[in-house]
């Protein structure tokens, strides 16, 4: 599939159509973005990289905008653009943006953050010649992976950098480390770098178990796991090439944005009596693999929209993430409603928004009474007539959990249901807006074309459409 047309005239007629009118005059369903929670959420994450002296890769996969990843890169800023992508339409599609970033002199890099298949090799090195040298990194984890990456030189002129993708026991992609095939993948890599066929540039692991994570500093402990099984990884390759240059390149967004922990910036922690914060051995293993000449790299994506698995992980401070934190809502309408047709006699009601605008991916139940903790696939916002006291997510979520929920989906079709007692029931009516948390924001926005874009902190206007974000669709 071919790159998507610009998205400048599509752009302007979005906007010629949207910006000034209120979510309540809008047409349902619709996929909307708070600007005021991305961009806090988006500088959170650059500055807490720039004071821990990591760097930075941003995965644009979740959104799929220019206009996100220039938040995401820091679109004033000096430093190197590295972004991931997870289809090559992702890359095709924010070279117009690289290009940009290298006229003003900032260094980029984007990694095709999938193992790399001979049908994505002409698209690749056609983005290669583009950008030129060093600017396209690869992953591979088998050494059937590498012809295609020595294609990529042939047709480009210019080698790849390569990752090699370790699985942290998550059991997606990537070659388990200390394993016969990790040591046959070493050697085939080196044996192809110097042949001139790539470069190896680094280790890589998701750790994507941690969104199961429940507890306070559990992600941290994961992030920490991570650089400790690809510093692992490392040791090999440097006792088959004495002093090669590595980056250890971690991340899932509740890894990667626990290092945002105000613990890491002088706050007292919260640990047991006698035991020393995580934030403590973090940073003695960050000084570690610095001192054995490592770059350290994190990565992740879905951190500046955020959402409700990402609120259950409690993977950082509470005042770092809260439900006021997340960006991203899909604008719904009540279609009919059902009283009585609900546990204990409570209501259930109808909106158009079933799996194909919310996702059909749930809050892990990870609670001791199975059932007990948050199970739908969504919560509605205090927001709207009658809704503004709609109990919201605090910080016992996913365990304690109340008000309006999507209780079920289909299709097109969600179904929304009370947790809670029916005398506590907040009204609804047929033709009323509302708006929905989603429990993974990558996936909501996948049936959308464009995000609509309010701002919080336009006061007595936080309904008002201020831009639209066109999305890239396809591979």
């Amino acid at each position: 599939m071919a790159a998507n047309p610009p998205t400048t005239d599509l752009k302007e007629q979005l906007k010629a159509r949207f910006v000034g009118r209120s979510l309540s005059a809008i047409n349902t369903p619709a996929a909307v973005l708070d600007l005021a929670k991305v961009q806090v959420n988006c500088e959170r994450m650059l500055d807490a990289t720039d004071k821990l002296k990591l760097s930075w890769r941003a995965h644009i996969k979740s959104h799929k905008t220019t206009e996100l990843t220039r938040l995401q890169v820091g679109d004033e800023r000096t430093t190197p653009v590295s972004i991931i992508t997870s289809t090559v339409i992702e890359a095709e599609n924010i070279l117009p943006l690289l290009q940009e970033y290298q006229s003003k002199g900032r260094n980029v890099n984007l990694l095709f953050a999938f193992p790399l298949f001979p049908s994505a090799v002409s698209r690749l090195a056609r983005f290669s010649s583009q950008l030129g040298p060093s600017s396209l990194s690869v992953m591979v984890d088998h050494p059937d992976q590498l012809p295609s990456v020595a294609a990529i030189t042939h047709s480009s002129s210019h080698a790849p950098l390569v990752f090699i993708k370790i699985d942290a026991n998550y059991g997606r992609a990537g070659v388990v480390q200390n394993s016969p095939a990790c040591a046959q993948l070493i050697d085939a890599v080196l044996a192809a770098e110097e042949a001139g066929k790539c470069v190896l540039h680094g280790v890589y692991c998701h750790a994507g178990q941690s969104y199961g994570a429940r507890e306070d500093w559990a992600a941290m402990h994961a992030l920490a796991a991570e650089f400790a099984e690809l510093s692992k990884v490392a040791t090999l390759v440097r006792a088959k090439s004495p002093g090669h240059p590595l980056v250890l390149s971690v991340g899932a967004t509740p890894t990667a944005t626990t290092i945002q922990h105000p613990t890491f910036f002088g706050a007292t922690a919260a640990v047991e009596t006698g035991s020393s914060a995580p934030t403590q051995e973090i940073e003695r293993l960050f000084a570690e693999l610095k001192r054995d000449g490592f770059t350290l790299e994190v990565h992740a994506g879905v951190y500046p929209t955020l959402d409700l698995q990402q609120l259950a992980t409690h993977a950082r401070d509470s005042s770092l993430m809260m439900y006021e934190d997340i960006a991203i809502s899909v604008l719904a309408e009540v279609a009919s409603i059902y009283p009585g047709r609900g546990a204990q006699g409570t209501t259930e009601a109808l909106i158009n928004a079933g799996c194909l605008a919310l996702g059909r991916e749930p809050v892990t139940d990870k609670g001791a009474v199975p059932g007990r903790d948050f199970s739908g696939w969504g919560i509605l916002m205090p927001w709207g007539d009658g809704l503004e006291d709609n109990p919201t997510p605090g910080p016992e979520f996913p365990r304690v959990h109340g008000g309006w929920q999507v209780g079920k989906i289909s299709q097109e079709h969600g179904i929304l249901v009370w947790k809670g007692s029916k005398e506590d029931e907040l009204p609804l009516r047929i033709g009323q807006k509302v708006r929905v948390w989603p429990n993974h924001s990558c996936i909501a926005g996948a049936c959308f074309d464009w995000y609509l874009i309010v701002d919080s902190r336009n006061k007595g206007r936080e309904d008002e459409v201020v831009d639209v974000w066109p999305r890239w669709r396809g591979w």
